[in-house]
C-alpha cells in the first residue's frame, strides 16, 4: 500500500471508531468527561468559586442532607429519577420523566459544597432498577395514542443520603449567593455513585462488543496513519 492509501485507510478507521462511540449517545460524552475531568478537593471547589474562577471539575465526598425522603423500602433518598419508556421499532423512547428530590450537600471533611441536583440529566449514572411489561400495565401513567400491547418499562434511577458520590460541574455562585456545583462552560452535571469503571460500564449499558470495536478501530486508525505519514 502506498502512503496515501494507508492515511485513507487509517482515516477510515479513525471514522469507524469515533461513529461507534457517538452511537452511544449522551453516555460517551459522560464517559469521556468522568474519565478526564481534574480532580480536585471541596475545600478547592469552594476556592476556585469564591475567586471568581470558572473551572470545570471533579470532587468526591459524601453526600449530607437535612431532608431525605423515603421511598418503598425506607431508604433515604435525596434524589430519584423514574422514566417511562416504550419499545417501538426495536429501540426504547421515553415518553415520561419524573423527578424527585431535595437540597444535598458534598461533603469532605469540614469542607461541604451544594450540589444543584435539578440541573441532573443525563449525567445521573447509578444502577438502575427497572420494571419490563406492556403499556396496558402503567393505566394513566401512559399517553392514550400509545397501544396497550407495546412494551414497555419503568427505570428508577435514585441518590440516598448514606452514600459516596462523585460529582462533575462548575463550583460557581447561585443568586443567594451559595457556592454549589452546576453545569457550566458547554458541560452537564455529572454525579455517580460508583466507582469510574462501573461507572463506564453502565454507560455503556453492560455491552462489551461495540466498546472493544471502538478501541480496535482507533488503535489501527492510529496505527496505519501513522505508518502513511
Amino acid at each position: 500500500m502506498t502512503p496515501l492509501h494507508l492515511l485513507l485507510a487509517g482515516g477510515a478507521a479513525l471514522l469507524a471508531g469515533f461513529a461507534i462511540l457517538r452511537s452511544f449517545g449522551p453516555a460517551y460524552r459522560i464517559g469521556r468527561l468522568l474519565s478526564a475531568t481534574q480532580l480536585v478537593t471541596v475545600a478547592e471547589a469552594l476556592a476556585l468559586a469564591a475567586a471568581g474562577t470558572e473551572r470545570y471539575v471533579r470532587v468526591d465526598g459524601r453526600i449530607d442532607a437535612d431532608e431525605p425522603f423515603e421511598d418503598a423500602d425506607h431508604r433515604p433518598l435525596v434524589l430519584r429519577r423514574t422514566t417511562f419508556e416504550v419499545r417501538r421499532a426495536g429501540r426504547w423512547s421515553t415518553f415520561d420523566t419524573n423527578v424527585e428530590g431535595v437540597a444535598f450537600d458534598l461533603s469532605e471533611g469540614l469542607a461541604t459544597i451544594r450540589v444543584d441536583g435539578g440541573a441532573i440529566d443525563h449525567g445521573l449514572v447509578v444502577v438502575p432498577r427497572e420494571t419490563v411489561g406492556i403499556v396496558g400495565d402503567l393505566l394513566d401513567r401512559a399517553p392514550d395514542d400509545l397501544p396497550d400491547e407495546l412494551p414497555a418499562r419503568v427505570v428508577v434511577r435514585h441518590v440516598s443520603s448514606v452514600e459516596h458520590a462523585t460529582v462533575l460541574g462548575v463550583p460557581t455562585r447561585d443568586a443567594s449567593g451559595e457556592i454549589q456545583m452546576a453545569p457550566g462552560l458547554g458541560r452537564p452535571l455529572v454525579l455517580t455513585t460508583l466507582e469510574i469503571p462501573e461507572a463506564m460500564r453502565i454507560l455503556a449499558r453492560g455491552e462489551s462488543l461495540r466498546p472493544r470495536l471502538a478501541a480496535a478501530a482507533l488503535v489501527l486508525g492510529t496505527v496505519l496513519a501513522v505508518a502513511g505519514a
